[in-house]
């Protein structure tokens, strides 16, 4: 049987990959800061749950130590993160009003957060038959939309996040090539309606999660290091 991590797993994207990797017949652990929030999301899933803050070294070894314990690991969704720049009014602060503080923030879950769970348990993924990282990105982390007039992505006036998603596309390129014996890619789930944009997302999670599943249950066949979304390889 496939055992999956999902950081950031008690709601949102992460709950919903979670909740179709169970019925797919994965054995998924749920990644939460949050004890208890973590516990009734597994509850409520029929899946098992892990104290995970990505920000915490403490925290991270906890959880490679509480999971290689009952086994292992063959799947690493790193689903976890923040946008410190969208304020509770649902405007994005922009390039003339970041500041090192909040770049330092988003980056430090967004980024330092996933290489931080990525070399804890690589040890664990190395010893699977069949290991597979799902780094969540987005589509603003594609410098070519970014810059292209002509897409959704170009009117975005933030900094911090697409910054923060541009640097995790770069760690699941050379990630992917230090490590070929695991299928690691990055995806693009679309603007989803979660709690990280105030619910404002075009999209629900389910259609958001489909790239999150498909990419987490690929074969030793599949391709590495590539950014998807739910419509193929996307430019970087």
């Amino acid at each position: 049987m496939t055992t999956t991590l999902i950081t950031g797993a008690n709601k949102g994207l992460g709950f919903e990959a979670a909740r179709r990797l169970i019925a797919a017949g994965h054995t998924v652990y749920l990644g939460s800061r949050d004890v208890e929030r973590g516990r009734r999301a597994a509850e409520q899933l029929g899946g098992r749950t892990v104290q995970l803050d990505v920000t915490d070294d403490a925290s991270v070894a906890a959880a490679v130590a509480a999971i290689e314990a009952d086994g292992g690991l063959d799947v690493l969704v790193n689903n976890a993160g923040i946008a410190t720049e969208w304020t509770a009014t649902n405007t994005v602060i922009g390039a003339a009003d970041v500041t090192a503080d909040l770049m330092r923030q988003t980056f430090e879950t967004n980024v330092f957060g996933t290489v931080r769970v990525l070399h804890a348990f690589l040890p664990l993924l190395q010893r699977s038959t069949a290991p597979v990282v799902v780094n969540v990105s987005s589509g603003l982390a594609s410098l070519t939309r970014l810059s292209d007039p002509g897409s959704r992505a170009y009117a975005y006036p933030g900094v911090a996040y697409p910054a923060s998603k541009t640097a995790v596309n770069a760690i699941t390129v050379q990630y992917a090539k230090a490590f070929p014996n695991i299928r690691i890619n990055a995806v693009e789930p679309g603007f989803t309606q979660t709690d990280l944009n105030g619910n404002t997302g075009l999209q629900s999670v389910e259609q958001g999660a489909e790239i999150i599943v498909r990419m987490a249950r690929l074969g030793q066949d599949g391709p590495t290091g590539g950014y998807f979304d739910a419509d193929g390889a996307l430019p970087w």
